[in-house]
């Protein structure tokens, strides 16, 4: 009770060489000193020199960082946690000039054909300041319980198919990833898009949603009117093909 945190830092997803500083702030009864640590792999050492509230980084390698608050009566506390995570992006990963810390996707997940009762894993990645919270979706309807960047499921059901994306979302803003096609099926061919009876065709509908303009703000609408335009035209019979941008 002696001393109290007011601002935690936060965790961050950067690119290499990225510049930015972490911020801590604390009240006490006395005055107050301040102390960074970092751990990386099993290794947990004190930052040299890093006795001011704000602790500049310039992005290497990732770690965890902590800071100690102490007072002049030996009260000390902690503050939580954070990740930096740095990322090894390619040039078309990287942020602009300009950026605010707004979600950049840096992995898109990719489509899989999987075997029913075999594990399906997806997997993206973003970065932002603050570091983005992620939410996937399949066909369109959010998936409550997955939460993280990796969407694992231990036993794939043939009901898992669809086609899935993720939501990469800060205080800045979101970004979406590519939608790509799961299936899980017993086979592991692809469905045959020819008719099954002679003189029977298969209907199929190509939607393509929008979002990314060279001359206007990115969009959202268009990509969960493809969503719905998919279980309409489903419902009708149609075999949906859908792809963004």
């Amino acid at each position: 009770t002696a001393i109290a945190i007011t601002e935690q830092p936060v965790s961050v997803s950067v690119p290499l060489g990225y510049s930015f500083t972490l911020r801590c702030r604390a009240e006490g009864r006395t005055s107050l000193q301040y102390q960074w640590f970092c751990q990386h792999q099993s290794g947990c050492r004190e930052i040299p020199g890093a006795t001011n509230q704000d602790l500049p980084i310039i992005a290497e390698q990732t770690q965890l960082y902590t800071c100690r608050v102490n007072d002049l009566y030996r009260n000390a506390v902690f503050s939580d946690w954070v990740k930096v995570e740095v990322h090894q992006c390619v040039a078309r990963g990287l942020p602009p000039r300009l950026w605010q810390g707004e979600p950049v996707i840096v992995l898109n997940p990719t489509g899989q054909r999987v075997e029913v009762g075999k594990p399906l894993q997806l997997q993206c990645a973003a970065m932002g300041v603050p570091a983005p919270s992620y939410q996937w979706y399949r066909n369109g309807n959010l998936l409550e319980q997955y939460k993280r960047k990796k969407l694992w499921i231990t036993h794939a059901k043939v009901s898992d198919s669809g086609t899935y994306l993720c939501c990469a979302s800060n205080s800045h803003g979101e970004h979406w990833t590519n939608a790509v096609d799961v299936h899980v099926g017993e086979q592991s061919q692809p469905p045959s898009l020819c008719c099954t009876s002679p003189g029977v065709r298969s209907k199929i509908a190509l939607l393509v949603g929008n979002n990314c303009y060279q001359h206007h703000p990115n969009l959202m609408a268009p990509v969960r009117d493809v969503f719905e335009l998919s279980r309409l035209l489903e419902q009708l019979g149609f075999q949906v093909v859908s792809l963004l941008d």
